[in-house]
């Protein structure tokens, strides 16, 4: 059962959280929906929806217009629509549906024996979600087969209603609030959930025995601005065919806010790691100064390294635990995610970053000990720019959050130039869903952020960190050299040992903070023979 947060204004980040929570329920939609499409013969017999008996009436379709469509369609749209001033969405719901509680909306289904493509052999199944709750706006849909787009009408007879609901759905053209792809990701005939749009212009995907957890965005405006977010929609959605013969399908989007149109196009590709290549048209109708690229959005509560305040039976809660970069000069960082108590914003500089992502790297069960939210299970998602990205930085921003039904981290790419109006605006990349990127032999990386108080007799203002390392492969005789460094305070009791149990190294050090409310730490591990190892770098506060 979703519950909203209750923001108080008088907090900087109060409309960014709050506007997080359609992230939230985003998320809690795959639970609500996740149920696998079976083979014909064991589909069980489903329940007809109530409709209201009156001759429904078409609203007239606006971009998923049935004709002719190509690979400049959607992009064409879009320059259209940014030439012209924003017009805000009016589609209103019929009264019923515009106040479904929770409960209620979930218990409109998509009926699973009328998903799209499910007769014609091809690898992939659509279906689409109901307007209702959260989700009000009115978003198009059109197939896409050869170079012929045919809008797809809403239709009750695509859904099935509980008992829950007495509302009765409508036989008009309301529209729909988006769509989830199936694919036999994991196990041959059972078409269960890939990749979900749905809310303003977020998705998610899933690689192979993954459950749901962090979002992606299409582009992010004003993230933690005074002035509030601004939450770009995707309009409308033209999903090509896919082929009988193809692990892929192409799903073209309509992006639109009151500062930008685009076009974006995404080529999906399920698997072990479900790959998405995302190729974007930007058109600013204003100057983009506070823009973010290739957006993520997660949840962290807490973990070893952050359980002030913690009142829960689970050691460690979070989507994901640490935002990794691989920069253009090659070096490999690692920033351990934390639930601050104010608001924080780290920027990290770079020019043509090689990829970036928030990561779940701990993939133990028992490092959670949770049966139902299973987080060892959440994928990670990598970023891989296509091209030169030029100057910028990754940007991680963490919002202080009580509950885990709320995403309350975000990480993106921001320029350094800002983006200017009236300009056309070309990226690339791709993503990766499901496990981080596989490290060389003899690779060193973090497996591990712990700390607590210096002091085991009493309580005590100084800290102790301690880094786990763990080396990919076998375990050799070299032993590095640490380096810790810190923008304040004083570090002492530096110390490196062998790690057996964890196939590498433990690296210890106390951090005095004396009168600092804020610091930047930063630990390196120095080998005889060079070899690829991550610097950790963590924001300490009070």
């Amino acid at each position: 059962m979703v519950s909203l947060l209750r923001c108080p204004s008088s907090k900087p980040y109060s409309s960014l959280i709050c506007s997080l929570t359609l992230g939230a329920v985003v998320a809690l939609s795959g639970v609500a929906y996740a149920e696998e499409t079976k083979p014909a013969e064991t589909v069980p017999v489903v329940t007809p929806p109530k409709v209201i008996s009156q001759p429904a009436t078409k609203n007239q379709v606006r971009f998923t217009k049935t004709g002719a469509f190509d690979s400049d369609t959607v992009v064409k749209i879009a320059k259209r629509l940014a030439a012209k001033p924003y017009v805000a969405l009016k589609d209103p719901l019929p009264a019923g549906l515009a106040k479904l509680s929770y409960d209620e909306y979930r218990d409109i289904r998509f009926n699973p024996t009328a998903s799209i493509w499910r007769d014609q052999g091809v690898p992939f199944q659509m279906q689409m979600f109901h307007r209702g709750f959260y989700f009000q706006d009115l978003i198009e849909i059109a197939i896409v087969e050869g170079q012929n787009a045919t809008h797809l009408a809403y239709e009750p007879k695509y859904f099935t209603a509980g008992e829950v609901i007495t509302q009765a759905l409508p036989n008009d053209d309301i529209g729909y609030s988006g769509f989830r792809i199936h694919n036999q990701l994991n196990t041959n005939g059972v078409f269960d959930e890939l990749m979900v749009f749905q809310g303003a212009s977020y998705f998610r995907a899933l690689g192979k025995g993954n459950a749901y957890g962090l979002s992606s965005r299409g582009l992010a405006l004003k993230t933690a601005d005074a002035e509030g977010e601004e939450f770009p929609i995707f309009r409308a959605f033209w999903v090509e065919r896919p082929y009988n013969d193809s692990n892929l399908i192409v799903v073209h989007a309509l992006l639109d806010s009151p500062s930008v149109a685009g076009a974006y196009t995404f080529s999906v590709r399920p698997g072990d790691n479900t790959l998405i290549d995302v190729e974007a048209t930007l058109f600013p109708r204003v100057e983009l100064s506070k823009v973010g690229l290739a957006p993520s959005t997660s949840m962290f509560l807490h973990s070893l390294n952050g359980r002030h305040d913690t009142d829960d039976f689970r050691p460690e809660v979070h989507d994901s635990d640490g935002l990794l970069m691989l920069n253009g000069r090659g070096e490999h960082l690692w920033r351990p995610l934390a639930n601050p108590r104010q608001l924080q914003v780290s920027a990290f500089s770079d020019n043509s970053p090689q990829g970036f992502g928030l990561i779940q790297r701990e993939r133990d069960y028992a490092s959670y000990q949770d049966l139902e939210a299973h987080y060892e299970r959440r994928p990670s998602l990598w970023i891989e720019p296509v091209g030169n990205w030029g100057q910028g930085s990754v940007v991680l921003t963490e919002i202080p959050t009580e509950s885990e039904i709320h995403d309350n981290i975000v990480s993106y790419w921001k320029p350094r130039q800002p983006i200017p109006a009236g300009s056309e605006f070309h990226f690339a990349y791709r993503m990766s869903w499901g496990d981080e990127p596989a490290a060389k032999v003899g690779a060193v990386h973090v497996s591990r952020s712990a700390s607590g108080r210096a002091d085991i007799a009493k309580a005590t203002p100084r800290r102790l960190f301690v880094v786990d390392y763990q080396i990919e492969g076998p375990m050799t005789d070299e032993m590095p050299v640490a380096k810790v460094e810190a923008s304040g305070g004083v570090v002492t009791n530096v110390v490196i040992a062998r790690n057996a149990a964890k196939n590498g190294y433990r690296l210890a050090f106390e951090l005095e903070p004396e009168d600092k409310e804020l610091i930047e730490l930063r630990a390196e591990l120095k080998f005889p023979t060079p070899r690829q190892v991550e610097t950790w770098l963590y924001r300490w506060t009070l």
